[in-house]
């Protein structure tokens, strides 16, 4: 009996491994940013978002609350849900209104572009023309995160205070 509950909690563990391995192969497992060599940031209407600044893929690009001032907080493992946009060049607007710049990253990631002085990152989940880390609160090494899409209207960024999403992705805010 005891060799049954074994054996079959082996395979049920091997089941987990895999579903988890698939989820993440899935999403993409790198921790570099997206480089481009003069990335073209444009704004977008995304359903249930409005119109939200988005990368050269489409993307929605957003922001965390605590990065100020050019400071980069989101580094190690916050990279593995939050992409940096970065560059080798000059980044490029498209039809947004608003300044352009880049900062050099602390990690050795390059180039990362900034909105009016707001360091922008990709949500890995999302797919093109989709905003799911909106007000997405998180945890990476003991720094806390609240992270918004980026809109021109209304300062440059959601500031809405509705109920945040509970993430339920493996490694999630650990």
């Amino acid at each position: 009996m005891s060799r049954r509950l074994l054996v079959t909690g082996v395979i049920t563990a091997a089941v987990a491994g895999v579903a988890v391995a698939i989820a993440i192969a899935a999403t993409g497992n790198s921790g570099s940013g997206s480089s481009m060599g003069g990335a073209t940031v444009s704004l977008k209407e995304i359903q249930g978002a409005g119109s939200v600044l988005v990368d050269s893929k489409g993307r929605a690009l957003y922001r965390s609350e605590q990065e100020r001032n050019g400071m980069v907080l989101c580094k190690g493992a916050c990279l593995s849900f939050w992409k940096p946009l970065t560059v080798k060049g000059a980044p490029k607007a498209h039809g947004v209104s608003g300044k352009l710049a880049v900062v050099k990253r602390p990690d050795g990631l390059g180039r990362q572009v900034t909105f009016n002085g707001k360091l922008l990152y990709s949500f890995k989940l999302d797919k093109p023309g989709t905003v799911s880390g909106d007000r997405f609160k998180d945890a990476f090494g003991g720094q806390t995160f609240r992270w918004h899409v980026v809109r021109l209207a209304g300062g440059g960024s959601s500031g809405s205070t509705g109920p945040s999403p509970t993430p339920t992705y493996p490694g999630y805010g650990s």
